[in-house]
């Protein structure tokens, strides 16, 4: 087969593989693949809200903090974006994101209730273990070894004082059954096969998966210390209405072609197979939202912006690559070859190192936590498939139909070395004093009594009003007329509104203000919208976002940084590198920091997921020009100092920093331009972040691995042959390469 023809058919078979999934996005294959299928969160699309109430006469905090704690662990099974909630003093209010079905939900979630396994022994009962006693029930299934059939089962695992407790009991009744009895009603009754020690249990012969489900829900649900009852289950429309999203989806799609533009114009025809690939990026990722069941929030959407910003940064990694060589004098096939060859290890690392952090933080993380890195994790694989994969085989099919002239590729010019090492004490003094700046603004603030961050309702808890109306406004309509003219009345803009489904019932949920200010705000309520006074209730509620969930993420985020400083470490072989990484990625997190105390944006939810993704992006722009620093002291065969080669690294890489950081800058700009106000709340930090990235990568990050080497370790500063072998090492080799 010759090469143009294998161009074509690489070209062909490639474009119909993205129309077919092209089209399983827009329409899907049966019930299965199309976008619309996406489960979206609480904020963009709405879901089922369940209220239970506490009906024990007297109970304590810590009884009362524990069935919360537990009920959230159930919620988070269905959804990792489940919401838990306190509202008054006796009531739990549980909202599962995605789902329409108020009655299925509450089946799915269980009615809480007490669980007991017990006997009969001569027509009396004796009770062996309760809920409390059983650490965790999930359904599974298997493979019979005979009939190959498929069996339904539920498997328990017992705390060590349950295990003792089933083993005594199943000693004695050995053939009998064991019933499970949920508030005095039996609703298994599976026989003792033998004797059951160590604490793991099975029951068998479930008929179906959706009835080990349920038996598996039910003990799971039965071993709360307090008595729920239910006391209503509703679906709630989304608290920013779909013409958010809209307006997201339609600002990402311009973005996306206006990036598709500037590649095309900056890097030719390898802009034209960027193109391509990040369109292919953007489908392959909205099938596998939904192949996996992910649920689609504001932190999940920060995510996938950060895997797009790293789709790009990918590509013109490569194609920068790709112009030098040909600059060089290198032909093209050989250039194309190389460059993707030099830009592996940069992309590998940078996506490698923000990977582990997304791993980190979906095992420790939870809620938004969560969900936030499971979208970033699947954005960063599939972005490290279509810049390594996908661009390299449209490059080589491009090429062997004929575009082989360097004028569709073009040349890198070379730029004049800056000295960015000279100007380090410029650029450390200037951070330094922002930092300590918005800090001190921050606790100016906080000695007001207003608080270091403006905490949203989400961290802080706040008020619920629901009121009816007498005529019934979409939730934008409400978000657009209601909403504004609530936030004048109490001085804030920290607002969520939520309407139950076919009705003219809205709960607007607030920071805690005045109760003159309340009353205020029902006056106006039922003067200027038609409220219906002795509609109102009102009600304290607590932070959706518990304590538990905060110390989840900041672990989460502590453990992922050292994680990044261990492979940085491990992969430059030397640990100057990744301090300096860390360093810099510490001074990005308090530019944001400050950031949100001095412009007082509110601190919720997306709060945390713009932290992490600027962790993410800062990090992977950090690799880039410690990739090319180690690249140069491999290859300094002309004996540059180390001063020098730092200022050459960052200026090499200089374009790939300004192109990457404007293309993501412009479509965060965009959906802040087009987006309503709790969305231009959460991407307004994510633009200053990006800005601070951008920054510390190119003023920071080298300039501090100078200083740390010499201030530090006392190595000579220049004109020595010894001072670049401190640091990288040539793999090939067991010592560095100057002797």
């Amino acid at each position: 087969m010759n090469k143009k023809r294998s161009g074509i058919i690489k070209l062909v078979a490639a474009a119909v593989i993205f129309l077919l999934c092209g089209y399983t996005v827009l329409y899907g294959i049966g019930d299965y693949g199309s976008a619309k299928n996406i489960i979206l969160g609480l904020d963009v699309r709405g879901g089922v809200s369940i209220t239970y109430e506490v009906t024990d006469a007297t109970f304590s905090a810590e009884d009362f903090n524990d069935t919360k704690q537990k009920l959230t662990d159930r919620a988070e099974a269905l959804s990792t974006e489940a919401e838990v909630y306190v509202e008054g003093d006796r009531r739990i209010v549980v909202n599962i994101p995605g789902e329409t079905d108020a009655e299925k939900t509450l089946e799915r979630l269980g009615q809480p209730g007490t669980i007991e396994f017990m006997t009969q022994d001569n027509g009396e009962e004796h009770v062996w273990l309760t809920g409390e006693q059983i650490s965790t029930a999930r359904a599974a299934e298997r493979q019979a070894d005979l009939t190959d059939a498929t069996e339904y089962l539920v498997e328990l695992t017992m705390t060590p004082e349950g295990a003792t407790a089933f083993a005594e009991a199943t000693e004695g009744h050995v053939g009998q059954p064991i019933y499970i009895v949920y508030d005095g009603e039996v609703i298994s009754a599976p026989t003792v096969q033998s004797v059951i020690t160590g604490g793991q249990a099975e029951i068998t012969h479930m008929e179906s998966a959706e009835e080990a489900e349920y038996l598996a829900t039910m003990i799971r649900i039965g071993n709360l210390k307090l008595n729920l009852d239910t006391i209503s289950h509703k679906t709630v429309g989304a608290r920013l209405g779909e013409e958010a999203l809209s307006k997201s989806l339609l600002a990402g799609a311009i973005g996306l072609l206006l990036i598709c533009l500037f590649m095309i114009v900056i890097y030719r025809v390898p802009g034209l197979v960027a193109s391509f690939a990040l369109w292919f990026y953007t489908v392959i990722v909205l099938l596998a939202l939904n192949g996996f069941n992910l649920t689609l929030t504001l932190p999940g959407i920060a995510g996938i912006i950060l895997g797009i910003g790293m789709a790009v940064d990918a590509n013109v990694i490569i194609y920068t690559r790709i112009r030098e060589e040909i600059s060089a004098g290198v032909p093209v096939s050989d250039a194309i070859r190389s460059g993707f060859k030099k830009a592996n290890s940069a992309i590998i690392d940078g996506n490698v190192t923000t990977l582990i952090a997304s791993i980190v933080l979906m095992w420790r993380g939870t809620g938004t936590v969560q969900g936030f890195a499971q979208t970033l994790a699947v954005g960063i694989l599939v972005s490290m498939f279509t810049a390594l994969v996908v661009s390299r085989i449209l490059m080589r099919a491009l090429y062997d139909l004929g575009v082989k002239d360097k004028k569709y590729y073009g040349i890198e010019k070379k730029r004049k070395v800056v000295d960015f090492v000279g100007k380090k004490k410029i650029f450390f003094a200037l951070s330094v004093v922002l930092i300590i700046c918005s800090f001190g603004v921050g606790v100016m603030n906080n000695s007001k009594g207003l608080g270091m961050f403006n905490t949203s309702i989400e961290f802080a808890g706040g008020r619920a009003l629901t009121v009816d109306f007498d005529k019934s406004y979409t939730i934008n309509e409400f978000n657009d007329t209601v909403v504004p003219a609530i936030a004048e009345k109490i001085g804030s803009n920290d607002i969520q509104a939520q309407k139950e489904s076919n009705t003219n019932r809205y709960t607007v949920k607030m920071k805690d203000v005045e109760e003159s200010t309340m009353t205020e705000v029902k006056n106006m309520l039922v003067s200027d919208f038609g409220a219906a006074e002795d509609s109102m209730e009102e009600s304290f509620i607590s932070a959706t976002v518990s304590r538990e969930m905060t110390s989840a993420a900041i672990s989460a985020t502590v453990i992922a940084i050292i994680c990044m400083l261990i492979y940085i470490w491990f992969r430059f072989s030397n640990i100057r590198y990744a301090a300096s990484a860390v360093t810099a990625l510490i001074h990005d997190v308090l530019i944001m920091l400050g950031f949100y105390m001095v412009s007082r944006t509110s601190v919720g939810t997306a709060f945390i997921a713009c932290v992490l993704t600027i962790v993410g992006y800062s990090i992977n722009a950090t690799i880039v020009i410690f990739d090319r620093i180690r690249e140069m002291v491999n290859s300094n065969v002309d004996k540059k100092d180390f001063h020098t080669i730092v200022n050459q690294s960052i200026t090499d890489t200089l374009t790939r920093t300004i192109n990457t950081s404007l293309t993501t800058f412009v479509t965060i700009l965009l959906i802040f331009i087009l987006g309503v106000p709790s969305i231009q709340e959460f991407t307004l930090p994510l633009m200053v972040g990006i800005i601070a990235g951008g920054y510390s990568s190119v003023c920071i990050t080298g300039p501090l691995l100078y200083v740390i080497g010499h201030k530090v370790l006392n190595v000579p500063k220049k004109k020595s042959l010894g001072v670049t072998a401190n640091y990288g090492k040539d793999k090939k080799k067991k010592k560095s390469i100057f002797k």
